[in-house]
């Protein structure tokens, strides 16, 4: 008998395919399919949108990520400035 995919996996399959950078032939071994069937899957669903679904999560996600590098940002150049500021009382 034939191993049912969801369509969840089908389109993870077909998004990894198409971007991660591995040969068709190395996504599927990775993902347990055979090389056919995952480029049937890429066939049938070439022209899908790959980044269908929640977008407001990857939204909130990038504002998140954002904030927190302008933090991370702004306290290296307070360590900078620190680091300066002591190498300069040293002597």
């Amino acid at each position: 008998m034939a191993t049912r995919y969801t369509d969840e996996f089908r389109r993870d399959a077909v998004r990894i395919a198409t971007t991660s950078g591995l040969t068709r032939p190395q996504a599927a071994s990775d993902l347990g399919v055979g090389l056919s069937t995952l480029n049937k899957w890429v066939q049938k669903h070439q022209h899908d949108d790959l980044m269908s679904g929640p977008h407001e999560d990857a939204e909130k996600e990038n504002e998140r990520l954002r904030k927190e590098v302008r933090l991370l940002r702004e306290e290296r150049e307070v360590l900078k400035k620190a680091a300066i500021f002591f190498a300069g009382q040293s002597r």
